[in-house]
């Protein structure tokens, strides 16, 4: 069911870099202090009452704190059914287990992408009682062919994402889709996306080739990143028009840290309760029972 569309390359096919017509910054936001789990402190960025989802991603949340009392509790046995959850770890360890047999623990750098489809229950707690613990989750949508599908995992440690340099000053480390001459090892993603962790030095400028039409975000999370004529302070999110094939943008003079995601957004109505995202109430209303009795 992947979706047939050009990936993100270098250079866009028969015209220069310089003739790219780019995304300007249609909205932006800045991300929410709130709680989730069994009280673990997080941002969030998209899930809030301004920001409740823009196709395909659902939610979007930063969690960071060196203080064990914001995250030790974290998040104990929970359903999902209908999307796909990915955690991308900086710092600290997490452990993964659910109700299918899987279980193991992310460490710093890796990701894991899981696509919850007919329904799981799984946990996520911290493997650490002291130090830093730093990442992010993020929530994608399943189209309907594929909502009910079997669930799957694809995991990888840090050494697995290779850094690349697209540009002088700038690193990148690509979890799904292609950035320059590196591609993401997450494969099989129906909404063809584009997850990538950038770092940039003072005044390090980037370009990077999207698809026409694909949702684009970009998450600063340190530093302040210049879009156009916008500037994208630390702690907000900057949505893209949809008009233009490349994202150009420049960091301030401390540098920046980012998070960009792009994917081709779904178009099917969108009925969510708590952990089930599904096509209608009638849908939402099976999944609450499947759960209730014990089939997910």
């Amino acid at each position: 069911m992947a979706r047939s569309t050009p990936k993100a390359t270098a250079k866009t096919a028969g015209r220069s870099e310089a003739a790219a017509i780019h995304r300007r910054v249609a909205a932006l936001f800045p991300c929410v202090p709130t709680t989730d789990g069994a009280g673990v402190k997080i941002s969030r960025i998209i899930g809030t009452p301004r920001v409740g989802q823009i196709d395909p991603f659902l939610l979007f949340d930063q969690f960071g704190s060196d203080d064990p009392n914001a995250y030790i509790s974290g998040f104990p046995d929970h359903p999902h059914r209908g999307f796909e959850t990915v955690t991308y770890m900086l710092a600290g360890r997490m452990r993964h287990k659910d109700n299918h047999g899987h279980e193991g623990v992310l460490g710093p750098g890796g990701v894991q992408w899981m696509t919850a489809g007919r329904g799981i229950i799984h946990s996520e707690m911290p493997e650490q009682t002291e130090g830093l613990m730093k990442g992010f989750q993020l929530w994608v949508n399943l189209p309907a062919a594929l909502k009910m599908r079997e669930p799957r995992y694809q995991e990888f440690e840090a050494d697995q994402l290779s850094l690349s340099t697209p540009a002088p000053g700038v690193t990148a480390k690509v979890i799904a889709g292609t950035l320059g001459n590196r591609r993401g090892p997450v494969e099989g993603i129906s909404v063809d996306p584009l997850y990538a962790d950038l770092r940039f030095e003072p005044k390090a400028a980037l370009e990077v080739p999207v698809t026409t039409g694909h949702t684009l975000l970009l998450f600063v999370f340190d530093g302040d990143v210049t879009i156009g004529d916008v500037a994208v302070p630390t702690g907000s999110m900057a949505v893209m028009g949809s008009e233009g094939e490349a994202l150009a943008m420049t960091a301030g003079a401390k540098g920046a840290s980012a998070m960009l995601l792009a994917a081709a957004p779904i178009g099917e109505p969108v009925v969510r309760h708590g952990p089930f995202v599904m096509n209608t109430r009638e849908e939402i209303q099976q999944a609450l029972e499947d759960y209730y009795l014990g089939r997910l």
